[in-house]
């Protein structure tokens, strides 16, 4: 059971076990009626071999308060497409699904770097930032939902407690993010967050003062969860972070356009399990290593667009206050392992927090030699204004694959995956 602790900056919703799925899921039948919810799925072709993946579609197959649901798919060549589409299939609500690597999501790319205006890199951010631009395109929601692919307990009451607050029409709140205890095979996981997020919001907190970010950003109890859900009239104005910063840079844009009254978390799940990122030591950019390298940037650019001021003195003083407010942590962690019966690494730990302390350093060296550095993909607001007919385009798009490839697979028996 959780706790009642209310931080006071946003909402925190318990899950007290007082509710059950099929009243969540009761009500938010009813909520459809007034606002229309459509979930986004952003996979990468890979996550459909693994067994996550099955387990979420099936799960969702049963929900039926959800108007539509959009995927999209990165890193599918032609038959893995047709694949994928075959394996959605198995879901009972309209789907969309957006293939970036197929030649109408690359003409649209094309179309948005002779602006300037197209995403940097490829990864989730593009993947998302796409989703978001082809729901905001089929203006038929109100209510948006979205979660990884990778979920290994995945359950229906994770999507309904996801999007409940959002769909809720006696409800004020714009933006929801979902939180978790991240405890799976008898140890603690979450160590980005636990060991990189935490502390350093603690050390500049320290060595900045008083931040109403920063004290927006602790207010979170798990600002890297992959679950969040919104308001479809948030997406114009809202800018996607192109790198591993997503979920850090989403909470700032809440904090930087939202007031603190409609934003809320919501404990979604009692375990949560995906697949792991690798700590990388010795290639920066891989793993939580160049994780751990595009949230502290993250952080650190928004900090100056409030006017602090970065330098090496300012790194180095951080550094040394991060990493002793870490190591302090790193044995509140070992004693609460204990206490609970899970077995805890101390070395791994540490060697984290050494790399995530080097790192904050590699970080702030990056922003000094590249101020000019726009992580952010555009507003879809600015790409509308740059190209006024994007919307059409881009649901032209989708839909022109999507009709395509139902009426092959109408006469071609479904493929197996390779």
């Amino acid at each position: 059971m959780g706790d009642f602790a209310q931080n006071g900056s946003v909402a925190t919703l318990h899950n007290f076990g007082t509710k059950t799925l099929k009243q969540m899921e009761d009500d938010l039948q009813l909520f459809a009626g007034y606002r229309p919810m459509e979930l986004i799925l952003p996979s990468l072709y890979s996550e459909l071999e693994g067994s996550a993946l099955k387990e979420i579609v099936r799960n969702i197959s049963k929900v039926k308060y959800l108007n539509h649901i959009i995927i999209g798919l990165d890193k599918a060549d032609r038959d893995q497409y047709e694949y994928a589409y075959s394996f959605f299939k198995d879901l009972n609500q309209p789907f969309s699904l957006l293939w970036n690597d197929g030649p109408r999501m690359k003409a649209i790319s094309q179309m948005l770097e002779e602006k300037g205006l197209a995403p940097m890199e490829p990864g989730k951010g593009q993947n998302v930032w796409y989703c978001i631009g082809y729901v905001n395109a089929r203006a038929k929601a109100d209510a948006v939902a979205l979660h990884d692919c990778d979920i290994l307990t995945y359950d229906r009451m994770l999507l309904a407690r996801l999007f409940y607050p959002i769909s809720n029409p006696n409800y004020q709140f714009e933006f929801c993010k979902g939180y978790y205890a991240r405890i799976s095979d008898n140890k603690m996981n979450g160590r980005a967050c636990r060991l990189l997020v935490s502390p350093l919001l603690l050390a500049m907190e320290q060595v900045l003062g008083h931040s109403d970010y920063l004290n927006f950003m602790k207010s979170f109890r798990y600002p890297l969860a992959g679950e969040f859900s919104f308001r479809r009239s948030l997406i114009p104005e809202l800018r996607i972070s192109s790198d591993w910063g997503l979920e850090v840079g989403i909470l700032s844009e809440m904090q930087r356009n939202q007031a603190s009254n409609r934003i809320c978390q919501i404990d979604i799940a009692d375990t949560y399990e995906h697949k792991h990122q690798e700590l990388s030591e010795d290639d920066r950019d891989f793993g939580l290593s160049r994780m751990s390298i595009d949230i502290v940037k993250v952080i650190i650019r928004k900090l100056a667009t409030q006017g602090y001021c970065f330098g090496p003195d300012t790194f180095r003083t951080l550094k040394a206050s991060y990493f002793r407010i870490a190591l302090d942590m790193v044995r509140h962690y070992q004693t609460d392992a204990e206490v609970n019966g899970l077995s805890y690494d101390i070395d791994s730990e540490e060697r984290a927090v050494e790399l995530f302390a080097e790192n904050i350093m590699r970080a702030g060296s990056d922003f000094s030699y590249a101020p000019m550095e726009t992580p952010f993909i555009p507003s879809w607001a600015r790409v509308k204004s740059a190209i006024p007919d994007i919307e059409y385009h881009l649901r032209r798009a989708v839909e022109a694959d999507n009709q395509e490839l139902n009426t092959f697979l109408h006469v071609v028996p479904k493929m197996t995956a390779s």
